[in-house]
């Protein structure tokens, strides 16, 4: 495990979840998030929002570090695991910690109720993708900046 990955996809998490963010407060479902907590304001529900994202981006960083070569690849599976995250999260452990049950958004009316948040997912997962992408290929440079340097 390196943690350069991890602390790579946690930031990108957070770009990306500054972005969903602003959308999510757009469409007024930030207390929506906050009463996850037990507080249901709009503050509360941008601040677990970032720290679901962060946490969210340093498992991408973990799991695709060595999958993403470049923005094309960090795009492509960035958008892939904000769909995946659409499903685990407001499809299925959103209405769990909530006591609505498992599966209760599993059907076709409910997920098409949520499409506005599918678009805001893959929008993150974009905005990961590519932030994560650009933060390895910014890493890259800076080691072989230094690397060039040591041995001049």
């Amino acid at each position: 495990m390196n943690f350069k990955n991890i602390q790579q996809g946690a930031i990108a998490g957070i770009a990306g979840g500054i972005v969903f963010g602003a959308m999510m407060g757009m469409m007024g479902m930030l207390p929506m998030i906050g009463q996850m907590v037990g507080s249901p304001t709009a503050v509360a529900g941008f601040v677990v929002h970032i720290v679901i994202s962060a946490s969210i981006g340093g498992s991408f960083g973990l799991i695709f570090h060595s999958l993403v070569r470049g923005t094309g690849s960090g795009l492509g599976y960035g958008a892939l695991y904000g769909g995946v995250w659409w499903i685990l999260g407001p499809l299925t452990l959103m209405p769990l910690m909530m006591g609505m049950g498992l599966g209760v958004n599993w059907n076709g009316a409910a997920a098409a109720t949520m499409f506005p948040s599918l678009i805001g997912h893959l929008v993150y997962g974009l905005v990961l993708g590519c932030t994560f992408a650009w933060l390895g290929r910014r890493a890259d440079s800076v080691s072989t900046v230094r690397t060039a340097s040591h041995t001049a």
